[in-house]
Formats: structure tokens, C-alpha cells, sequence
């Protein structure tokens, strides 16, 4: 049986929420506009749009402008799709870039939901005595609404938005702050994320377990240097009655 912490730092996206696969998602967009596309396999072009939003969000300093208007951030990782593509569909222009940035972040936006069993987890830990934070990244309010949208403030004992605090991840305040709230200390504490570096190697660097939300199934990247105390599949694993 797993000893609980005292207390446990949880991320918001793609920990807590799901929004799906961002290929699938860019590919259903994509074929949404076959005239734009034309010539080019919707699939194929998924795919270099991904590598795009890979290389896009990557870089820590932009992540962290960007992710203030995400909306505004996922245009411009369209536009470095589209200059991947630009030899095989001209109709690919600025512009249209934004027209289909628009609607991607709608629709990614619109498919969040739990993760299933994430909210069965809360529940149980809570019972458990486990003290819980929500530390998330990202501008106030679109992170608010969502807070709101799925009822999570009384299913933690403190929440940590990124554009209400004025401090996120990897910054240690962000983590040294939620425990201070909590009344715990590292050694007490569990940080559970999907992000390598935000909720593994930041959050071991002041000593808490670090625990990563490995929900796609794709394994650690080669020659990953972080290596997080534990993976899961699945939050439903942390799952104290399960």
C-alpha cells in the first residue's frame, strides 16, 4: 500500500483536464478547409503542423509570454506550420493562418474533460486527509473559467492560477508558495504534472516527489535528462480506494 503525503501540488491541463490529441484535433481542422489544403494529405499535414506546435511551445521564454494569450500563441504556431507546408499548399497565407488558428483554439478549448477517474481521485485523496493544491499556469482568466467551468475550487484546499498569483512554474515561488498555503514542507509534499520540467525537474530541485502524468503513452524522450520519481498512465492510479 502507497504511504499518502501530506500533500500534493496538481497541474491543471492535461493532468486534471484532458483535451485531447493535438494531432487529431489539427487534422479534423485541417479537413475542415480541404480547398486550403489542397494537395496535401490531410494526415501528413497534421503532422508537420504538430512539429510545428512542438517547436513552437518548446522555447521557454515564448512559452511563457505566449501562454498569457493562448489564443494569440497557437496563431503563431499555426503560422510555423504553414511555412512548413508552403511548397505544397500556397493557399497557406498569413491571413488564413489566423483564421485557423481561431478555430483550432476554439475547438481544442471546447473539448476539455476530466481525465477519467481524476475526479473520483480528488475525492478520495481529500477523504484520505491529503491536503490538495491546483497550481496552474496561464492567464487569469481563461484558467478561472475553467476552474469554474468543472466546480474544481471546492475539490482543493487552495488554487494557484498563474495570472492571479503573478508568479508560475518552473519559478520555485510558484511551488514554495502552495506549500507555504498548505502548511507543508517539500518532504511532504507530491507535485503531479504532464510537464517535464514544471512538475518533475522544477519541483525536485527543492525536494518534492515529483511525479509525471505521462497521459500519451509516448515514454520519457531519448536521452531525457530528467528523470521524474514516478509515471503514470493515468491519474486514477493515485487513486487511494482504487
Amino acid at each position: 500500500m502507497t504511504v499518502l503525503p501530506a500533500a500534493i501540488l496538481f497541474d491543471l491541463d492535461e493532468t486534471i483536464l484532458s483535451f485531447g490529441s493535438r494531432r487529431q484535433i489539427l487534422q479534423e481542422v485541417i479537413e475542415q478547409f480541404p480547398e486550403s489544403f489542397a494537395g496535401v494529405d490531410p494526415f501528413a499535414a497534421s503532422q508537420e503542423m504538430e512539429a510545428a506546435f512542438r517547436a513552437f511551445w518548446s522555447d521557454e521564454t515564448r512559452h511563457a509570454i505566449w501562454r498569457q494569450n493562448l489564443g494569440e500563441g497557437r496563431i503563431l504556431a499555426v503560422r510555423g506550420g504553414f511555412e512548413r507546408l508552403a511548397d505544397r499548399a500556397p493557399g497557406l497565407t498569413e491571413d488564413f493562418a489566423r483564421t485557423f488558428g481561431a478555430r483550432f483554439h476554439g475547438y481544442r478549448e471546447a473539448q476539455a474533460k476530466f481525465f477519467p477517474g481524476a475526479l473520483e481521485t480528488l475525492e478520495a485523496l481529500r477523504r484520505a486527509g491529503v491536503r490538495l493544491a491546483l497550481v496552474t499556469n496561464g492567464a487569469a482568466e481563461p484558467q478561472r473559467a475553467k476552474v469554474d467551468r468543472f466546480d474544481l475550487a471546492p475539490r482543493f484546499h487552495h488554487v494557484q492560477i498563474e495570472g492571479e498569483a503573478g508568479f508560475g512554474k518552473p519559478d520555485p515561488q510558484a511551488y514554495l508558495h502552495a506549500m507555504a498555503t498548505l502548511g507543508v514542507e517539500a518532504h511532504q509534499t507530491w507535485m503531479v504534472g504532464d510537464n517535464l520540467e514544471w512538475e518533475v525537474a522544477a519541483p525536485q530541485r527543492l525536494g518534492i516527489y515529483s511525479i509525471w502524468h505521462d497521459h500519451l503513452g509516448e515514454g520519457l524522450p531519448p536521452n531525457s535528462p530528467v528523470r521524474p520519481d514516478r509515471i503514470i498512465r493515468a491519474i486514477a492510479e493515485l487513486n487511494p480506494g482504487a
